[in-house]
This record gives C-alpha cells, sequence and structure tokens, in this order.
C-alpha cells in the first residue's frame, strides 16, 4: 500500500512539472521595428511570467499590413501607429475590441558624430551635411512625424534633396550609424540609454511639433485560438511591461 501511495505521488509530481510546459503556446507578433529593444525585453519578462513565448518580427507598419492581408500568420499585431490595426479590425482580419495604444512614441533628431545636432536642432536650418535621413513616410509613421517635423521648421523644401529613405526605422539607424547620413530621424528608444541619448549628439523633438504617434497592438482573428496571444496583450497592460515600455522612452497613453 505504501508503495501504491508513493506512486501515484510520483506520477501527480510529474504531472505538475510537465504541466506548464504542456499548456504553454508561442506566439506569432508583427513588431514596429522602432520597438525592437523593449519587445525584445516584455518577451524575455513574458515568457518568465507566463511559460507562453513570443516569436517577434520586427519591420514597418505598412510592409506588416500588405504581409497580413495577403494571409501572413501573425496573431498580434503591434504598429507604429492606430491607423494600421484599425484598417485591419475594418477589413475582418482582426478580432474587433481588443485595439489598445500600447505607447507613445517619440522623434528624436540623431547623429552618431559627438555635437553635430544641437539640443534645439538649429543644425536643421544652418545645414553644413549632405544626406539627412528618415523611414520612408509611406510606410512608416516615424518618418510622416518626421516630414511634419520639418515643413513646421520650414526647411522641407531645403532638405528634401538630400534625404535617405530607409524601409524602416531600423535601417534608418543603420544609414545614420555607419555615416551614410549625417544625421536623421529615430525613434528616441533607439538611441536612448538610462534616460539620455547614449551616444552621438541629438535633439528630441518636442510633442507639439508632430502628430502624437499613437501605436496600437490588436489581436489578429489569427491568434484568436492560441491562448498566448491574448496572454501577450494582456501582459502589455502589466506594470512589468509598463516599466520596460518606459525605460526606453515611451510615453504611456492616459
Amino acid at each position: 500500500m505504501l508503495h501504491h501511495r508513493f506512486f501515484l505521488t510520483a506520477i501527480a509530481a510529474s504531472l505538475l512539472s510537465v504541466a506548464p510546459a504542456t499548456w504553454a503556446e508561442t506566439v506569432l507578433v508583427a513588431v514596429a521595428s522602432n520597438f525592437t529593444k523593449p519587445m525584445t525585453e516584455i518577451a524575455e519578462t513574458f515568457q518568465q511570467s507566463t511559460g507562453h513565448s513570443a516569436k517577434l518580427s520586427f519591420g514597418s507598419s505598412g510592409k506588416f499590413i500588405a504581409q497580413i492581408e495577403n494571409g501572413a500568420p501573425f496573431e498580434v499585431f503591434m504598429a507604429a501607429d492606430d491607423k494600421g490595426p484599425i484598417k485591419l479590425e475594418q477589413e475582418g482580419l482582426a478580432v474587433a475590441g481588443t485595439g489598445f495604444t500600447y505607447s507613445l512614441g517619440k522623434l528624436v533628431l540623431w547623429s552618431a558624430t559627438p555635437g553635430l545636432v544641437d539640443d534645439q536642432g538649429q543644425v536643421l536650418n544652418k545645414g553644413g551635411f549632405k544626406h539627412i535621413a528618415l523611414a520612408d513616410p509611406k510606410l512608416a509613421p516615424y518618418g510622416a512625424a518626421a516630414i511634419e517635423v520639418l515643413k513646421k521648421q520650414g526647411v522641407f523644401d531645403k532638405l528634401q534633396p538630400l534625404f535617405v529613405q530607409g524601409e524602416n526605422i531600423a535601417q534608418t539607424h543603420q544609414f545614420i550609424s555607419t555615416g551614410n547620413a549625417e544625421l536623421g530621424f529615430l525613434a528616441l528608444s533607439q538611441v536612448i540609454d538610462n534616460g539620455k541619448i547614449a551616444s552621438g549628439s541629438g535633439w528630441i523633438i518636442p510633442t507639439d511639433r508632430y502628430q502624437p504617434i499613437r501605436q496600437d497592438a490588436i489581436l489578429m482573428k489569427t491568434g484568436a485560438e492560441n491562448p498566448a496571444a491574448p496572454a501577450l496583450l494582456k501582459f502589455l497592460k502589466s506594470p512589468e511591461a509598463l516599466a520596460i515600455i518606459k525605460k526606453y522612452g515611451y510615453d504611456l497613453a492616459e
């Protein structure tokens, strides 16, 4: 009898030990390039907290929308704006009522060269550079915000011939960091460390110079039956995730 009880106890303990791994799922997530650093960290914390894992793909919001419309199996879409998720919901590709703003983006004019960009952005008026990089405004909301800033500064027409356009904000960062463009517009999260610009020089552009960059996430219908997908969206609202989002320079939606 004693051996029988021990055997049952051992079986129960074994089932409990494998249950989390059995229940854990992987969610396929399309993430706007500007959110690469925070989302990589959030995904790690998400897995530690829930057992679920997130397989992340980074790129431009515009390209992701086209891919999803053509059958890409992403289960969660984390865009760089609010228009894309709304469009997918209207097209019946996303689950109605699941969209929300997970962060408010901030734009920075940055150069890998120390001292080139002043903290008021006067370099845009003074010139002295041959190339200025920005993400394609037709695909990337940060690129559209950069155009807004240049127009408000009254320098758009003068600087447009100097544009070097990245497919997304990650490629734009590469252009600037390698010197192919002396300066350009990025997401603050790409160059921030401990609340400050980590290297080079930059101007954190006041948010009243461009329309709010409301970055929305939404559950795709392809992820409706995957428990990891709504779990990730829920986790994005958790104190742990919000702390990471703020650490990378984003504001939170009220």
